[in-house]
């Protein structure tokens, strides 16, 4: 059956928004805020120049206080992320720029990388498939042409964060939240692998050309070819991982 939405969602609204802007598990309530406001900004759920939702509702979808909350703000508003601006128009935005990605902590193990890769084979592979086998709305279909174009388009500064929303936006289409939510934790652990490497041009030409693959098998409804740009497409950067960080 085909979604119902004719116009797709973006940023919050959206089911990757949603995904993300989840309640916390709270072991940690200040730490695991931050997290989740980083994988908010780093994913492209709200982008550059873009207001955050409103403390109060940040606050309920965090399930925190709005003190956690506000900490948390002020943190990565010293860390560079985000922006307070006063008056009528004034809120929390997220930086433009935002800070060039740095590595933190040690690399992974290989036991780590490989979990990671591994998990992510498994989850958008899946997500591939399944959004291949779903009628279609001309939301979704929208909304895949329009991440599409953002990724192939990005500068080398924004490219991991057009194409993280992307590769959310084909989760988004598998129609199955729980999924969504696992590929949006795992994309950030990837994502932090990605900025211990350098860019590589020629890989990121060769992402686009698989990119449209992908997109295209899905939007023709081929879920064995859309299962296997996507294996492919994940192939080559776990070979870069790989390569770099053993």
């Amino acid at each position: 059956m085909a979604a119902e939405r004719e116009e797709p969602a973006d940023g919050v609204d959206s089911l990757a928004g949603s995904a993300v802007l989840r309640p916390l598990r709270l072991g940690n309530a200040f730490e695991e805020t931050v997290e989740r406001l980083l994988q908010t900004i780093r994913l492209g759920i709200v982008a550059p120049g873009e207001a955050l939702p409103a403390e109060r509702e940040l606050a309920a979808r965090f399930s925190v206080s709005r003190d956690t909350l506000r900490e948390a703000i002020r943190s990565l508003a010293d860390a560079g992320y985000l922006v307070a601006r006063r008056g009528r128009y004034g809120g929390t935005f997220v930086a433009d720029p935002l800070p060039p990605p740095t590595a933190v902590g040690p690399p992974p193990t290989a036991a780590e990388l490989d979990d990671a890769l591994g998990l992510r084979e498994i989850l958008e592979v899946g997500a591939a498939r399944a959004a291949a086998g779903r009628d279609l709305s001309a939301g979704d279909r929208a909304l895949l042409w329009s991440r599409l174009r953002e990724s192939a388009d990005a500068s080398l500064e924004d490219h991991r964060r057009l194409d993280s929303r992307l590769h959310l936006a084909i989760g988004e289409i598998a129609g199955l939240p729980s999924l969504l939510t696992l590929i949006a934790d795992n994309r950030m652990r990837i994502n932090a692998y990605l900025d211990r490497i350098p860019f590589l041009t020629p890989n990121l030409e060769h992402s686009n050309r698989q990119h449209e693959a992908i997109v295209t098998a899905i939007l023709t409804g081929d879920a064995d070819a859309a299962a296997a740009a996507t294996a492919e497409h994940l192939g080559g950067t776990a070979a870069l991982l790989r390569g770099f960080l053993r």
